[in-house]
């Protein structure tokens, strides 16, 4: 691709997109939509640091002497899921709304039942069953976000920086992340225990961040691309005119209209109903749309059970385990991941994941983290003692600096890698009337994994089961698992347009993933390529 010559990347990444439509316009939407992805990445980082803040721990008696271990275990547990369980039922009832009523009047949506949640939560005053409840609540807002943001991204986003724009989305997961750390660990620092405060003030930034998107999707336009699904065409020129800042007449416009309006075209041929029920049957029916959603549960599968997502939720007890021990020690070197993670994806999205491909961004974070994960389990294999005490000495401790220190890599590979691409890959793939529904099972699916994740990891650190050290033996496995399917089963998508994606999609299952363009062709050429040549004369990714 490169040749001989030197290239400006930045240049490169922008490809035949003409400069109009890199706009205010399309950052402001871009900015819109993107911050959602901090609703999750702030829960995640406060409630690690909430439940054991001491203040939280006093107000609903969790130090208890007469709750057991497993019974104080049970409730730290819930508290932390709920918010899981209730993103469960938000994903599913996205793809209703999202198709219902717009990507923009779903935001609205999802931000005032994010808020309200929040406000029950915070106003329990010691009511556990509360807690419970605006969690759910907070949830099924927190939930909706990982089908609207990245389908509404996907919509508006030019094909040459596709991946960078909804790159946003999950950079912005590590945003709320390091900022919840910092808030978590500066409330620690500075609020007395006795004062509730010490959590509360932390978890008001859920509602800062809402506020902030609510008021933003009123400078932000509707996806063309759905206008165009319902059948206004005219708003959806517009639109898309608008978004890219060019005429209507203009040929990057026109070309762009006519690929959504041809894959409609083949799409409504091809489906039996215009209800959801039909779409629902589009989806399960078609071979292409059934290995798109193979590659959206497998990435789910492999990304969540690699580690790094455990390491993101229970951080602080991962930096105990290998010896920080002191409570601001440990909220101080969580505060530290968050900013390396932050800084990793957002170096994937300006310099990787459309400049280097999807694929070799991920081969990239994966080989991260499968270095990271197999350090650390020999380190707790070879220094056993951590399992009983914190407290060790001389090379050993030197050992578990260097242990530590593996942590960030692995929130660096994981950062560059899953995280980035769990979002991209399953907003690029589908067919347009099934992309919302597609999305929303995926993300159903992806919050029902990390559930059974947050639930499980904690069992299999236990002396009684996997152990620590077996525990990381286990997410080095899974990793490179997740390197060999990478390889056999997942498409490069970067240099096609989200149309252009469902040409790859014609070939045999064994082929897909095997088979790349280059970025200077077009989705005509590429068509015309894979309806009239032998499938062993498309190029073969190396």
């Amino acid at each position: 691709m490169a040749g001989s010559q030197p290239f400006n990347i930045f240049k490169l990444s922008t490809g035949s997109t003409p400069k109009e439509a890199l706009n205010w316009r399309l950052f402001t939407a871009v900015l819109c939509f993107g911050l959602m992805g901090a609703s999750r990445g702030i829960d995640e980082g406060l409630i690690s640091g909430t439940i054991q803040q001491v203040s939280f721990i006093e107000q609903y008696h969790l130090n208890d002497p007469n709750l057991s271990t497993q019974k104080r275990l049970q409730i730290t547990g819930n508290i932390t899921a709920m918010v899981q369980i209730g993103c469960v039922f938000g994903s599913i009832v996205a793809f209703l709304v999202c198709d219902r009523i717009g990507r923009i009047w779903a935001t609205r949506e999802l931000c005032v039942v994010w808020i309200v949640g929040i406000i029950i939560f915070l106003t329990a005053d010691g009511k556990l069953g509360q807690i419970y409840a605006g969690r759910f609540i907070a949830g099924a807002g927190i939930g909706q976000t990982a089908v609207v943001a990245p389908t509404y991204l996907a919509e508006i986003a030019p094909r040459a920086i596709r991946g960078l724009c909804i790159c946003v989305f999950s950079g912005s997961v590590y945003l709320g992340i390091m900022l919840a750390y910092f808030a978590s660990w500066g409330a620690a620092t500075n609020i007395s225990n006795e004062n509730n405060l010490q959590w509360i003030l932390p978890s008001t930034m859920h509602i800062m961040f809402a506020v902030v998107i609510l008021v933003l999707t009123f400078f932000t336009p509707e996806s063309p691309r759905y206008y165009l699904k319902v059948g206004e065409y005219e708003k959806g020129v517009k639109t898309l005119s608008y978004i890219r800042n060019l005429k209507p007449d203009h040929s990057y416009v026109e070309q762009e209209v006519n690929e959504i309006q041809d894959q409609l075209m083949i799409e409504e041929d091809a489906s039996s109903s215009s209800r959801w029920f039909g779409t629902v049957k589009e989806l399960f029916t078609s071979r292409s749309n059934l290995y798109c959603l193979h590659i959206g549960i497998m990435s789910q599968l492999l990304g969540q059970w690699s580690g790094a997502s455990s390491i993101t939720i229970y951080a602080p007890s991962f930096f105990e385990m290998l010896g920080n021990t002191g409570q601001g020690e440990k909220l101080f070197a969580t505060c530290i991941l968050g900013i390396v993670k932050l800084v990793a994806s957002l170096a994937c999205a300006l310099f990787l994941i459309d400049f280097l491909g999807r694929k070799r961004a991920l081969s990239i974070g994966i080989s991260l983290q499968v270095i990271s994960m197999l350090y650390i389990a020999i380190y707790l294999t070879a220094v056993p003692q951590l399992e009983y005490s914190a407290n060790v000495t001389g090379s050993a401790k030197s050992a578990g600096k260097v242990a530590v220190a593996f942590i960030y890599f692995s929130g660096i590979g994981w950062a560059v890698g899953w995280n980035s691409l769990q979002y991209l890959i399953n907003a690029e793939i589908y067919p347009l009337r099934v992309r919302a529904l597609g999305s929303s099972l995926i993300m159903c699916f992806h919050f029902i994994n990390q559930y059974a994740n947050s639930k499980t990891v904690p069992l299999m650190l236990s002396k009684s089961s996997l152990t620590p050290a077996g525990t990381f033996w286990f997410f080095a496995a899974v990793t490179l698992l997740g390197l060999v399917w990478m390889h056999f089963f997942l498409p490069e998508t970067s240099s096609l347009s989200l149309e252009g994606t469902q040409v790859l999609f014609q070939q045999p299952w064994y082929k897909i993933g095997r088979t790349t363009f280059i970025s200077e062709e077009t989705d005509a050429d590429i068509s015309s390529k894979v309806n009239s040549l032998p499938n062993d004369k498309l190029s073969d990714a190396t």
